[in-house]
């Protein structure tokens, strides 16, 4: 039995905002990856505890061209780059 639905919107889809990217065929993000999906995995799904992984799949796949090279405080990891920058600070203190 089909039953037919009124005033119903039409889905359109729509091309992602940033476009779309390569698949990784040499798997050269493999391990990246991996890592990431094991770690949300482990953590039921929450990606709020994997944005280290998260960010170091992107990082990977900019640096082998499977997607546009974008400023990573422009994807949400701010606060991530800018603890490395005062981890990195903090240590060339020390060291000098």
């Amino acid at each position: 039995m089909s039953s037919m639905t009124f005033n119903q919107k039409k889905f359109t889809p729509v091309p992602p905002q940033k476009g779309s990217f390569p698949l990784d065929h040499f798997n050269e993000c493999k391990k990246q990856m991996l890592s990431y999906m094991h770690c949300l995995a482990s953590n039921k799904d929450d990606n709020s505890k994997c944005r280290v992984q998260s960010k170091e799949y992107i990082e990977c796949r900019m640096e082998h061209n499977l997607m546009a090279k974008e400023d990573l405080k422009n994807l949400g990891f701010k606060d991530l780059i800018e603890k490395e920058e005062k981890s990195d600070s903090v240590n060339k203190k020390i060291s000098s």
